[in-house]
């Protein structure tokens, strides 16, 4: 290794240097760039420099093109950059720089287009700037493998010419802000190995292309993924799901979903536990500063916006898409679900007779697919359930219309042909004879029971009649001896009298 030669900083007219990817060393002092006042273009980067200027120096030139990576320059963040107003390109990367980024570096030139800032130490907050404190033609922004933490400020999204943003490998928190819909140009956005980002927002957009299985294994502690409104399509991926066991929000719908719904549903395991009321509320970091998460769910025919109550949303929105296979069983097992829609689909199949055990459910919409067979009776115990659309498939047989069922109109069930029963007009066939063979049976089990009852008590009522005066005489011996005189007497009296009548009677004849 050498050193850079010292008659290069006698180079007055000098506008272009570049020893960059050399196996350079030494020390950088004020006196090697005080010649250098026409310098425009500086590549140093990738040797081993360290750079020894004083706290208030001020450079001789005017930057376009500083690239200083893997020098060693900090570990302040140098102040004299905020004298190079014509900056374009800036890569201060593997600069061992510890401080945090200052406000004013936000702001050092108007025409800052690249800036490069990864592997360092960087720490701190990124700044919720306003209008004029930003470079507005950015399109290149790496400040990955940091340890910068906080959340991504709204502000971000009037970087409109943003193309490339890399926050890896930080100790970013909280959730993508919607702002960043505004960066119309960008076409990387690298949020990987953070430590707690849950919520994933890029809905209402024209991203397209089939929905990246890394998004799955880069933020495993997603809880919200919301990709609602875009052009994606392809077939959702198994791997997408598989590690998203934090996930309380998974809304793909209006997009061009293919293919069916992957098993792994059943790996979302946060939808299948009880509701916690203390997941979401408020996120708070420090005194000064308060995020506030939202999130809007389309349910029930209504646009709902949930902020605080968001610990009460578990949802499953895949609707409108081009989805096909049969209606997956395993998601029966997500005991957690308040919000379920699969409209507007293709899908197949019957509706298991386990839904009921999605107790929670609040909303379930399975309209305009190609169900068919019965509607489980077990529906019916569905007391949660405030909003139901099964209109615009091939369901057939009676509606189970019972228990919490009854509670829906017509609407819930229309354009089914081979449905009947309430509350639908049309009836079932043999709905009324099988009314009236119910009665009949009906009738005929309570009249059985009058009767059974009716010849058991005169029967009784016999035998008791016959027997106590039985059991009486027989333990009484001189009841007994008086009772059958008694009745002697009275079997006399009875022969005297029939003779005597009939001794008269003859008597009358002759």
């Amino acid at each position: 290794m050498s050193s850079i030669p010292s008659f290069l900083g006698n180079f007055c007219n000098l506008k272009y240097l570049d020893l960059s990817y050399n196996r350079l060393s030494g020390t950088l002092t004020e006196q090697q760039f005080w010649k250098l006042s026409n310098l425009e273009y500086l590549y140093i980067d990738s040797n081993s420099f360290r750079l020894d200027v004083s706290s208030n120096w001020t450079p001789p030139f005017q930057l376009k093109y500083l690239s200083m990576g893997s020098c060693h320059i900090g570990p302040a963040f140098p102040a004299w950059l905020p004298s190079q107003k014509y900056l374009i390109y800036l890569d201060l990367s593997n600069a061992s720089i510890s401080s945090s980024i200052p406000n004013w570096f936000w702001n050092i030139s108007f025409n800052l287009e690249y800036v490069i800032l990864s592997h360092n130490q960087l720490q701190g907050h990124l700044p919720n700037l306003n209008i004029g404190e930003f470079p507005p033609n950015l399109h290149f922004l790496s400040l990955s493998r940091n340890l910068i933490t906080g959340t991504i400020p709204n502000s971000i999204g009037r970087l409109s010419s943003l193309e490339v943003v890399d926050f890896s490998s930080n100790n970013l928190i909280g959730s993508i802000p919607s702002t960043i819909n505004n960066c119309s140009h960008l076409m990387v956005l690298d949020l990987g190995n953070n430590s707690f980002l849950d919520v994933l927002d890029l809905s209402y957009n024209n991203l397209s292309g089939q929905i990246p299985a890394w998004i799955g294994s880069t933020f495993a502690n997603l809880v919200i993924l919301n990709l609602r409104s875009n052009m994606f399509s392809g077939r959702l991926l198994p791997s997408l799901l598989s590690n998203l066991s934090s996930l309380h929000v998974l809304d793909l719908a209006q997009n061009n979903m293919t293919g069916e719904i992957p098993v792994t549903l059943v790996e979302l395991k946060a939808m299948t536990q009880d509701r916690d009321m203390g997941i979401y509320s408020l996120y708070e970091n420090g005194s000064s500063y308060k995020y506030e998460e939202r999130l809007i769910v389309i349910t029930k025919g209504l646009i709902l916006e949930y902020t605080r109550a968001l610990s009460l949303v578990v949802s499953i929105d895949l609707s409108d898409n081009n989805l096909s296979g049969e209606f997956p069983k395993g998601m029966t097992k997500l005991f957690g679900l308040v919000f379920l829609n699969l409209s507007m689909n293709h899908i197949t199949g019957q509706i298991p007779e386990s839904i009921s055990k999605l107790r929670q459910l609040s909303s379930l919409d399975l309209s305009s697919n190609n169900l068919f067979g019965s509607i489980p009776p077990s529906m019916s115990s569905l007391s949660f359930l405030g909003y139901l659309n099964l209109s615009n498939n091939n369901f057939s047989g009676k509606i189970p219309f019972i228990g919490h069922m009854s509670t829906f109109t017509d609407s819930a069930f229309n354009r089914n042909p081979n449905l009947c029963g309430a509350p639908l007009v049309i009836k079932c066939q043999n709905e009324d004879l099988d009314k009236r063979q119910s009665a009949s049976v009906e009738d005929k089990i309570d009249g059985g029971y009058v009767d059974q009852w009716f010849y058991l008590s005169v029967g009784l009522g016999f035998a008791m009649g016959i027997l106590s005066p039985y059991f009486v005489l027989a333990v009484k011996r001189s009841w007994c001896d008086a009772y059958f005189d008694f009745v002697d007497k009275i079997v006399k009296w009875l022969v005297f009298r029939r003779r005597v009548t009939y001794a008269r009677n003859h008597a009358q004849r002759q």
